[in-house]
């Protein structure tokens, strides 16, 4: 009998404010079950002016075992649709795409260079992108409706949350008893950032994130798609700056810009249970938009066998998705799904999967 192949792998989900760490020792019979518990993960806050060589020092004093393949996230990776060992080159362009996913990208990168000065150069680490489940997207659903040069000069939806909705998808499939060839899927990614993907027979055919991961829904402290000549308007008429125009619609808009409260559901919640019309303005309206997005994936899809809630207020929010699955009530064979976000234990999967297909 064959034994199972067996990695120990150290998986890096860096975000803009905050650091996973997850780390297991992996058998290959295991990567299509249920995402066991890993052997030690931690959760620790970060940002650009963080000691993060102290930070790192710390934290990987805790870590159980030898380490054999380290998986970083990397929020967008421009030209590259797959997973890919971090050459020179991967991380070059890498780096490029800081313009469009600054704080994400530049600290994955100032994560992956503490890593090898710690575990040394032949250390092998990978880059999961968080743009590479969208590499199925047709012309007609990436290409933008301005000038083709701009399409020229790689301007086009790349889509992001990848990781997420790969994995909830397939779970979904997993959880239904059936193959994924055949299933219409709608996942919806739903945390401080928020997406939306159709996926048909395992392949996201759709996304509501674009160019950047400013497009689309109504999000924590991001505004989610606006009228573009409103960006125009306020240029022209009020001298925004682009510096300022950058900060409104990343970090004051969304929920925390129509309550004045915060970008955390849980406390707007707890404001309408104070009475707070601001408060349940802002709510109303992240479910109004949520509603006319999912409306549009399903409208791509033809229908869906599967709805999928995922991410902190995906999994959290009782109240948002009663009253999503209350408004989509017209379809009577939807399935409605919660499934934990898993992003750690997909990258430690495709890690696995592309050391194991080395040549």
């Amino acid at each position: 009998m064959a034994v199972a192949v067996r990695m120990k792998i150290l998986v890096l989900n860096a975000g803009s404010s905050s650091l996973k760490c997850w780390y297991d020792d992996l058998r290959q019979d295991a990567l299509d079950a249920a995402p066991p518990e890993p052997q030690w993960s931690t959760h620790v806050d970060w940002n650009e002016k963080t000691d993060s060589a102290a930070l790192f020092e710390s934290v990987l004093k805790s870590l159980p075992g030898a380490v054999d393949v380290i998986g970083h996230r990397i929020v967008h990776g421009g030209r590259f649709r797959a997973s890919a060992i971090l050459t020179s080159e991967v991380r070059a362009a890498i780096a490029e795409e800081t313009i469009i996913a600054p704080a994400h990208n530049r600290l994955a990168l100032k994560a992956v260079d503490i890593l090898q000065q710690h575990f040394g150069p032949k250390i092998k680490q990978i880059a999961v992108f968080d743009t590479a489940f969208h590499a199925t997207l047709a012309p007609e659903a990436y290409v933008y409706p301005g000038p083709y040069s701009w399409y020229e000069a790689g301007i086009r939806r790349y889509g992001f949350h990848g990781i997420s909705h790969g994995y909830a998808s397939r779970r979904a499939a997993q959880l239904l008893g059936r193959d994924p060839s055949g299933l219409r899927i709608v996942t919806c990614h739903l945390g401080s950032g928020a997406s939306l993907a159709a996926v048909r027979d395992g392949k996201s055919i759709d996304t509501t994130m674009g160019f950047t991961p400013l497009d689309g829904l109504m999000m924590g402290s991001r505004s989610g798609a606006v009228d573009p000549g409103i960006l125009v308007y306020l240029l022209r008429e009020h001298n925004y700056t682009a510096d300022q125009l950058d900060d409104i619609l990343y970090k004051q808009s969304g929920l925390l810009g129509i309550s004045g409260l915060s970008a955390d559901m849980r406390q707007i919640l707890s404001a309408i249970d104070r009475g707070d019309s601001r408060a349940r303005l802002a709510f109303d309206i992240y479910t109004h938009r949520l509603l006319r997005e999912i409306g549009s994936m399903l409208a791509v899809l033809g229908g869906a066998d599967a709805l999928v809630f995922t991410g902190g207020v995906g999994e959290n929010c009782a109240p948002l998705r009663e009253r999503v699955t209350q408004q989509l009530g017209f379809l009577p064979n939807l399935q409605v799904l919660v499934i934990h976000a898993e992003e750690e234990w997909e990258i430690a999967r495709q890690c696995f999967e592309l050391t194991t297909s080395e040549p």
